[in-house]
Parts: structure tokens; C-alpha cells; sequence
């Protein structure tokens, strides 16, 4: 776009002389959005507005448009104040005098020239002072108002919730029979309170600080498959962070830890289990009842079983690639440390009954 640089700062700002102070506002903030760089990419856009600007500088202050007025022959069309009488007679007394040799006219035009200098400098000032209306404040606060619109929209959109993440550290017999599990997850809900609208009459919601959310503690209810694997993950849709503006809610991820210490063991296919029996177990044989895979399995002792003496139940290990390993029991012998009475007299007698001498071998050295 083409434009005078002394262009009248009346036709700049696209008013009529006699324009309120209010509506040479209005116009200069049209144009600041019109010519604004960060908005017009115009090779001319930059100059454009550094001339609207000061032209708004010169007529939004009263004592600086009274001067540019009077400098410029510009009256207003209404009815005259005492400063428009003044500026009129002014400019009569100057067009009587256009007759002046041209050295006075050369001084006029310094005289005008200074005066218009000095107009741009107060100008500048302005825009330094904390007082009134700053036009590069009111640019700030555009773009920061088309900032805010655009957040504001995007947060109006369905928002999936976040995924919550977890462990649960689960038995070797748990791997083997599956099981289920209650735990506790800490989730974010909306404020029951406010509803989600973060404010309540006016003021921050009290229960949720204005953040529209709560945190609350969830029990929720996992199942366990029987053959997982220490590491894997188990995912619960729609367990995790509640969704926004109605999107969907977030998962629950489960990742699986192993407990260290255990009776039950893996290698490869094959799992080892270890099994405490009593004496009268082991010396009478006895069915057991042993966790497996495909549930509870019975296991026949033989009389005069002896701690440290294993057993292998073949297909009832891990299935993996069509294959099945095997179960391994392995049963330890072991004494109640809390005997009654009755007890107490049952092994004094098998003692007596006894004529078996275990350490025999020991003693002799073999």
C-alpha cells in the first residue's frame, strides 16, 4: 500500500477533525491490527504503523492536537471552542502575512518544523509513562488476548486421560495357579464439588484449590493370569486419569514383578517347587495336594519318605512353542515348634519304640 509520510494525521487514522478522543481510539486500533507486523507481512507494514502510532500520539493528547491543529490550518466543523477560535485566528493572521518577505516565511516553516519536532519527541516520552492509554500496551494486550483465545480453544477439546502406571509383585504360586489381586491406585477424578468448573460464586472451589480435580484412592480388582511372565505388563482401559471435555479416560498399566524369596523356582520350562511335609507324612505316605497349572494336583508319598527326596510330575510345567516342561517337588521334612502334651508323649514312646540308630554310619566315619 501506497502513503505519504507527512500524510494528514486525520486521514491517517481515517477520522474527521471532528472526532472524539474515543473514536480516534477506535480507529487507531483497527489499524495497529491492520498494519501490526506480526500480523501484515507488507514490506511497508512496519512504517505504516510507526505513522498511525504517532499519529494517535499526537491526537489522542488534547494539548498536542490543539498545537497540531493550529500548526497545520486544521479547524473543526462544529461548534468552535475557545482553543478553535484561537487556532483560527491564528491561522488568519498567518495567511495575512503570507506576503511576508521569504525570509520570514523560512522562519515560519522552522518555527513550524520545530514544533512539529517537538510534538514527536513528547510523544516518545509518552510512551515511557505509566499514565493513560499506551498504544504499544494496547498491542501487547491484543496479541496476548488472540494467545489466550487460541489456548482457550484448544482446551475446549476432548483431552484423553493419562495412563497410570504401577507394580504388582506377585508369588511363584500365583504364577502358577494365576490369582487375584485388590490394589490401591492413586487416580485423578473431577472435584465432586464444583463439577470440574474450578470455581464456585465467583471464588476458587475450596475442595480442589481451582484446579476443577481431585486425587483419590481407587480399589481396583486384577486379574492375574496363570503363566505370566516377571516383566509383563497388564493393561486396564479406562482405569487411568480422567478424560476433558468428554474424552475417553486413560489406561491403568500393571507391570509384574517376582518375588525374590521363594519356594517356587523356574528353568526354562521346568518349574521346581519346594514342599514342606510332616513326619507322620513322610514316614506313613500320604496325598498331597500340590498347585499346578491346571489347578490343584494330588501327589501320592511313598512310606518313608525322606526329606530332600524329589518328584516329578511330567506336564504340569511351563507350556511355551507347543512343548510342556515338567513339575519338580522337592519335600523337606519339617517338625511343629509348638507341641502339645499328647504329642510330646507319642514321640517319648516311638523313641522307646526306636531301635534304629540313624548317626551310626556317621560315628564309624563312613
Amino acid at each position: 500500500m501506497a502513503f505519504n509520510s507527512v500524510k494528514n494525521y486525520y486521514e491517517l487514522l481515517e477520522v474527521s477533525v471532528d472526532s472524539t478522543t474515543a473514536q480516534i481510539k477506535c480507529a487507531y486500533r483497527k489499524l495497529a491490527r491492520k498494519y501490526h507486523p506480526d500480523i501484515n507481512k507488507s514490506p511497508q507494514a512496519v512504517e505504516m504503523f510507526k505513522q498511525v502510532t504517532c499519529a494517535y500520539e499526537t491526537l489522542s493528547n488534547p494539548q498536542k492536537r490543539e498545537k497540531y491543529d493550529i500548526v497545520n490550518g486544521i479547524f473543526k466543523t462544529t461548534k468552535a471552542s475557545t482553543s478553535s477560535k484561537k487556532a483560527q485566528e491564528h491561522y488568519e493572521e498567518t495567511k495575512r502575512n503570507s506576503n511576508f518577505e521569504t525570509s520570514n516565511q523560512q522562519q515560519t516553516n522552522k518555527t513550524q518544523n520545530k514544533t512539529h519536532t517537538k510534538i514527536n519527541q513528547e510523544s516518545k516520552k509518552q510512551k515511557t509513562q505509566k499514565r493513560g492509554f499506551s498504544p504499544i500496551k494496547a498491542i501487547k494486550l491484543f496479541m496476548a488476548k488472540l494467545k489466550k483465545n487460541r489456548r482457550a480453544k484448544e482446551n475446549k477439546k476432548p483431552q484423553r486421560g493419562q495412563n497410570i502406571t504401577t507394580e504388582v509383585t506377585i508369588t511363584p504360586e500365583e504364577v502358577i495357579t494365576g490369582s487375584k489381586r485388590v490394589i490401591n491406585v492413586l487416580t485423578t477424578q473431577t472435584c465432586p464439588n464444583c463439577g470440574g468448573h474450578k470455581f464456585i460464586n465467583g471464588g476458587k472451589c475450596s475442595e480442589c484449590s481451582g484446579s476443577g480435580e481431585v486425587s483419590k484412592r481407587k480399589k481396583i480388582t486384577v486379574t492375574i493370569p496363570k503363566g505370566i511372565k516377571e516383566g509383563a505388563k497388564l493393561r486396564l482401559k479406562g482405569e487411568g486419569g480422567i478424560g476433558k471435555n468428554g474424552g475417553v479416560n486413560g489406561d491403568l498399566l500393571i507391570t509384574i514383578k517376582f518375588e525374590t524369596k521363594s519356594k517356587v523356582h523356574f528353568d526354562k520350562q521346568n518349574i521346581y517347587f519346594n514342599i514342606p511335609i510332616t513326619p507322620f507324612e513322610a514316614a506313613l505316605g500320604e496325598e498331597i495336594k500340590v498347585p499346578a497349572f491346571d489347578g490343584v494336583i494330588k501327589l501320592r508319598l511313598p512310606k518313608n519318605t525322606s526329606s530332600g527326596q524329589k518328584f516329578r510330575i511330567a506336564g504340569q510345567g511351563i507350556k511355551k512353542n507347543g512343548k510342556v516342561g515338567d513339575l519338580i517337588i522337592t519335600v523337606s521334612i519339617e517338625f511343629s515348634h509348638d507341641l502339645s502334651d499328647d504329642e510330646i508323649k507319642l514321640y517319648e514312646r516311638l523313641k522307646n519304640l526306636s531301635t534304629d540308630d540313624v548317626r551310626k554310619n556317621f560315628a564309624n566315619g563312613n
